[in-house]
């Protein structure tokens, strides 16, 4: 519903909003949790560690230290913790800091406290609120998605922007925002009418936050808006034409009066491309080593389903739209790229992938193969070949690169990968719009870092998957 600035009486003054029931209940329960965790930690160390004779004094002032650091380092407050690293990050911060401080009061009051427990303790407390603030993640992440926990927010704008927003929000439901009515800053260019209906409706129902779509409102009436909405304890939040540039990447600075916005570059050389190859390198001959015994009863199950080779070895495109051979296990009948022709009309993927569930030309073993992944083994040796990597974006036939867009080209900067975040975000199940989002994604927030999530999440996804087609 849009509401026309008229409608609404000019209110004054402004009164503020305060914090809902739940939210203070919220951050009241994580503040338990992270006191008790805290001390579980403090006593698991103890019996490690002799944690000296004023161990009370020591657990007592690690307490208050810890409860402090936490408070200061913004980890109650939602808005500084959304990436699961930034909290840990923060995590490590405030246990860092809370030693410091209890080393330096152990030192000035002269308290007998065991360095080797004010460690310990340490990293257990990094560890126990690690692993506890993870299950709350994982619970709230629950329960936005199922509607249960859900943030009222007041849309400002209508135009293009807002309605990618709105869309986001409805197609990703973990966010956790919820739409409760939208307001047209072109329907008045008085700022008092504005800042009036963008106040009334936060108070209709009952919202705390307001998003503003920035490149639908005026510099003059978004700042006058955001001044008496944040005046009156409503969270803002504006919006950003950039999408899916890493957060990490931007800086923001003053330029004159405006604060901008500076955008880091892709670090994807120097010493970063050596320790990425140096990391293919070595876990590609590690797994080829150790998985010579799989590869070996792979193979003699291929030979025994049917006739043909036992590698099946197809032109892809690689970095700087070089040619390359990639290696798979067989998983298709010997003449499969001829009968597909016969198959076109019943592709089931999206944009230029071909893609079809039951696949009349797949083999037996083969089903099995795709299921599990395991098809994909050799291109380890793609990867020690320096023909692809670990992690990077999937590698692309030429005859797919006639339908791409001028943005998707952008995939070919970096070396294609066995696994990416296509695979380990829905792999066959993913939309192409989807898929290019992906890879786009990680091309131009590509690191190390990055990698690592993504090995971590691959297997995981194939577990939980169907499987890919």
């Amino acid at each position: 519903m849009t509401i026309a600035h008229e409608e609404v009486p000019l209110l004054a003054p402004v009164e503020r909003v305060k914090a809902s029931a739940r939210t203070l209940k919220a951050k009241a329960g994580l503040l338990g949790a992270d006191l008790l965790v805290s001390a579980i930690a403090f006593f698991g160390a103890d019996q490690l560690v002799d944690s000296g004779s004023d161990s009370i004094g020591g657990a007592i002032i690690f307490a208050l230290a810890v409860t402090f650091w936490l408070f200061r380092g913004r980890l109650y407050s939602s808005r500084f913790i959304t990436r699961r690293s930034d909290e840990i990050r923060r995590i490590i911060d405030a246990v860092g800091l809370s030693t410091a401080t209890v080393a330096v009061a152990a030192f000035t009051f002269e308290l007998d406290v065991s360095r080797e427990w004010i460690v310990l303790a340490a990293l257990f407390v990094v560890i126990g609120l690690s692993i506890e603030r993870e299950g709350f993640r994982r619970r709230y992440g629950a329960l936005r998605t199922s509607g249960k926990l859900s943030r009222k927010v007041i849309m400002v704008g209508d135009n293009a922007e807002s309605h990618q927003l709105e869309d986001m929000f409805t197609e990703d439901r973990s966010l956790g925002y919820k739409i409760m009515e939208r307001v047209d800053p072109n329907l008045s260019g008085d700022a008092n009418h504005l800042v009036t209906a963008t106040l009334a409706a936060a108070r209709k129902h009952d919202a705390g936050g307001v998003i503003v779509a920035a490149t639908g409102i005026d510099t003059r009436s978004s700042n006058r808006l955001i001044r008496d909405l944040i005046e009156a304890g409503i969270h803002v939040e504006l919006s950003s034409t950039l999408a899916d540039i890493a957060p990490k990447r931007l800086t923001v600075r003053p330029l004159g009066r405006f604060p901008v916005v500076y955008v880091e570059p892709v670090q994807r050389h120097g010493w970063r491309a050596v320790a990425k190859r140096s990391f293919d390198m070595f876990i590609s001959l590690m797994a080829c080593l150790t998985l010579a015994p799989v590869f070996a009863v792979v193979a003699l199950l291929i030979k025994k389903g049917s006739d043909g080779p036992v590698l099946f070895k197809q032109s892809r495109v690689g970095l700087d739209g070089l040619p390359f051979e990639v290696l798979k296990f067989r998983t298709m009948v010997v003449n499969a790229e001829e009968l597909m022709a016969d198959l076109m009309e019943n592709n089931e993927g999206a944009g230029p992938l071909f893609k079809m569930k039951d696949d009349p030309r797949v083999t037996k073993i083969g089903a099995f193969l795709r299921k599990t992944s395991l098809d994909e083994l050799p291109q380890l040796w793609n990867v020690v070949r320096g023909e692809m990597s670990l992690v990077g974006p999937r590698p692309a036939l030429a005859s797919e690169m006639v339908e791409w867009d001028a943005d998707l080209y952008g995939r070919l900067r970096v070396r294609p990968g066995i696994t990416g975040m296509w695979q380990v975000s829905g792999r066959s199940e993913t939309t192409f719009e989807e898929y290019t989002r992906l890879d786009l994604y990680y091309v131009d927030n590509w690191s190390l870092v990055v990698d690592l999530a993504i090995l971590a999440k691959t297997i995981p996804a194939v577990l939980k998957s169907d499987g890919a087609y």
